[in-house]
């Protein structure tokens, strides 16, 4: 999906630069960089994804484990 934002220059000239040094496109770069922010700002994911992978290795959840380390995810900065 093609977009346009508007960003500082500055930034521009960072993520430009980045990208030149990763050997990626612009494109890449900043597709990488908000999936990033937007999984930092969703912490139910992980803890979503770790219910699966629990689902899928046939574990039991312990609730008193995932109650916790979902406050503690809740909590942290992403």
């Amino acid at each position: 999906m093609k977009t346009a934002v508007s960003i500082p220059d500055e930034v521009f000239a960072e993520a430009e630069r980045l990208a030149r040094r990763m050997k990626r496109s612009r494109s890449e770069v900043y597709s990488r960089a908000l999936a990033e922010y937007v999984a930092r700002h969703a912490p139910d994911r992980v803890t979503e994804a770790m219910d699966r992978a629990l689902d899928e290795i046939n574990e039991p959840g312990d609730q008193f484990a995932r109650a916790a380390a979902h406050r503690v995810l809740k909590r942290s900065a992403w």
